[in-house]
């Protein structure tokens, strides 16, 4: 379902609309969950109950309460419904992350109804793909009005969103130059920087990252920007204890908004000397 902005939340007249607590949040989840559930999204991993057959096993057997015991290392999570209200922040990510997983989206022609006792329809083939997509785009209506705002990501796990203005930064192809040592590097960057709760440390080690392709990339930058320019995108990873542990570095700021500062300038700046380097060379007589 597209989400849209009702009238009092497009005009600023609805003041619990920027931003959902827990509570509303987990009041918000379980019936979508349930939704799923309804519709024998999950019939394939946890099986279902048939009033003539009983307890039908899915793929992750019979007891899900060990299995989430076993992969989650966590008790008091299953049956969702029974525990939800009771779940911290982490449970419920942690859930979200595990329904992921598990969900698998019936293939109607391959089921039947079992119109006894209205016990309802049977699934037999399932197809996971479009159930995740489903699931994603559900799940990320909320996620993306929690705090900060969330979205499961296409591989299943909870990041951050980009901030405001950002998300296009983010979500931009690099430009194709060095699969290995380009884009893969930026890859696990970004997702090292937008993981739930990433740290400090976390956050400075994906800058660090960013800074090592633009180290990698120096040589060409040299060719295609400004002397001046060139040596202020390395006196930041530099001096301010990014790269290198050193006295004399600058580190009495506020990390939680520099760092976020940084990042976005280095993945910034990448894709900028990126597209000036193929330029250059595209421009060169062969």
């Amino acid at each position: 379902m597209k989400k849209r902005a009702y009238y009092s939340v497009r005009t600023g007249k609805n003041p619990q609309s920027l931003e959902l607590d827990l509570s509303v949040l987990l009041r918000l989840f379980g019936p979508l969950y349930q939704s799923f559930v309804n519709k024998g999204y999950f019939q394939e991993a946890f099986g279902y109950y048939c009033v003539d057959a009983g307890d039908i096993s899915g793929i992750l057997g019979s007891d899900i309460e060990a299995c989430i015991l076993r992969l989650l290392r966590k008790s008091n999570l299953w049956p969702i419904e029974n525990y939800l209200t009771s779940y911290r922040e982490d449970d419920l990510f942690d859930i979200i992350e595990f329904l992921y997983d598990h969900i698998s989206k019936p293939v109607e022609s391959e089921g039947y109804y079992h119109g006894y006792s209205d016990c309802g329809w049977h699934y037999n083939k399932f197809d996971q793909v479009a159930g995740r997509q489903e699931y994603c785009e559900e799940i990320n209506g909320l996620l993306s009005d929690y705090q900060g705002g969330y979205e499961l990501s296409n591989d299943g796990e909870i990041l951050a969103l980009a901030e405001s203005g950002l998300e296009t930064l983010l979500q931009a192809s690099i430009p194709e130059y060095d699969q290995d040592n380009i884009t893969v590097r930026i890859e696990a960057a970004k997702l090292k920087f937008r993981r739930y709760r990433s740290s400090m440390d976390d956050r400075r080690d994906a800058i660090r990252d960013l800074a090592d392709v633009l180290e990698f990339l120096r040589p060409k930058l040299k060719t295609v920007m400004d002397s001046k320019d060139e040596g202020d995108l390395f006196n930041i990873a530099n001096n301010f204890g990014i790269r290198h542990h050193r006295e004399g570095q600058k580190t009495n700021y506020d990390k939680n908004i520099w760092y976020s500062w940084m990042f976005y300038f280095f993945l910034s700046t990448i894709h900028v000397g990126l597209r000036l380097i193929k330029r250059s060379e595209e421009a060169k007589p062969r």
